[in-house]
């Protein structure tokens, strides 16, 4: 494959196979919170150690990961307090992240925040080898925190409360997620960008949850996912010339878009084939077969049942199980007691 000739689409191959397992795997534990929009908070908060590390003219990497974990610290602090709501603090996130980036972009030279928009939209062509480096640290790092602490970061972000009565420190594991939710934000900016790494993240696991039976099943699922579209995304942009991120969002989005329209599909299905046999059995309540406790009669090339006195024919139509009758069946009577002295 010519794709595999030139060193920066093999260097983007790695970061966005890092990337796709990475961000559904941690994005699970948001949709299973509800807190989907997590990703997107902090990733405004890194935009603000993006400009640190422009302004600086140091690793503006480096000083997203420090951003992003101290707004994943102080968020989960606001949130324990119990005075302002989840969704307030993210506004803050929000506005107060855009805003820092904004204004200390502005002190940059003007050579210097030319590269801003790979940061806000990705560039995973751009990766160097040190970008790897960290990024493959980033990735051992979350993969295994998730291993170890998988069943109790599930625990808490089911409920908090019953995680609480049971024992486990709900304060420190939501902050360990935290953590990852902005280690991975800044493992995927390169890739997807600050401003879509979100969608990464969610979509993904939105799909698993729509078909896996368990959440051990949905987060694997969800991982294969996000590896399949984030390599998918980053082959079609080299071909099509469009930005990496962008047309990696888009694939995740499409396939949720069919795999929610193939599970509405079922359950219509599902509604109707449970409709139509209620129907059929309101009709005909009795549904006859093998053990019934009608006896079996044959009749040509069927077997119909003695159904007091009446001949039923079950047969499968459109409609699910319908009985045809097929006359009557005369019951034999039973012989006569001998007469005394006979």
């Amino acid at each position: 494959m010519d794709i595999l000739e030139y060193g920066f689409m093999q260097r983007a191959l790695l970061a966005s196979l890092m990337v796709g397992l990475v961000a559904p795997a941690v994005g699970i534990f948001l949709v299973q919170r509800r807190l989907s929009l997590l990703g997107d908070g902090l990733g405004h908060v890194a935009l603000t150690g993006v400009a640190v590390g422009v302004l600086t003219s140091t690793a503006p990497v480096a000083a997203a990961l420090v951003a992003a974990v101290l707004g994943a610290v102080l968020i989960e602090l606001v949130r324990s307090r119990g005075r302002t709501s989840g969704d307030v603090a993210l506004a803050v996130l929000f506005y107060g992240g855009i805003a820092g980036g904004v204004v200390l972009l502005s002190l940059a030279p003007r050579g210097q925040a030319t590269n801003l928009e790979s940061y806000l939209f990705g560039a995973i062509t751009t990766t160097d080898p040190g970008d790897l480096a960290v990024f493959a640290v980033i990735t051992v790092t979350v993969l295994g925190v998730v291993g170890l602490l998988g069943q109790r970061l599930y625990a808490v972000s089911d409920d908090e409360e019953y995680a609480r009565a049971v024992g486990l420190p709900v304060l420190a594991l939501n902050m360990v997620l935290a953590t990852l939710v902005a280690a991975t934000v800044v493992l995927s900016m390169r890739v997807v960008g600050l401003l879509l790494i979100s969608a990464l993240m969610i979509v993904p696991s939105a799909v698993a949850q729509l078909v896996a039976r368990s959440f051990r099943q949905a987060l694997y699922l969800a991982c294969a996912i996000g590896l399949t579209v984030s390599v998918s995304g980053t082959t079609a942009s080299y071909y099509t010339g469009t930005p990496s991120g962008g047309t990696i969002v888009l694939l995740a989005i499409m396939l949720f878009l069919l795999v929610s329209g193939g599970v509405a599909l079922r359950e219509v299905t599902a509604r109707r084939r449970h409709r139509r046999r209620s129907e059929v059995h309101a009709a005909h309540p009795h549904e006859h077969g093998r053990g019934c406790g009608h006896p079996p009669v044959p009749h040509g090339d069927h077997v119909d049942y003695d159904h007091d006195g009446h001949l039923h024919a079950p047969h499968l139509t459109g409609a699910g199980v319908h009985y045809d009758e097929h006359g009557t069946h005369a019951v034999p009577a039973a012989p006569s007691p001998p007469r005394g002295g006979q």
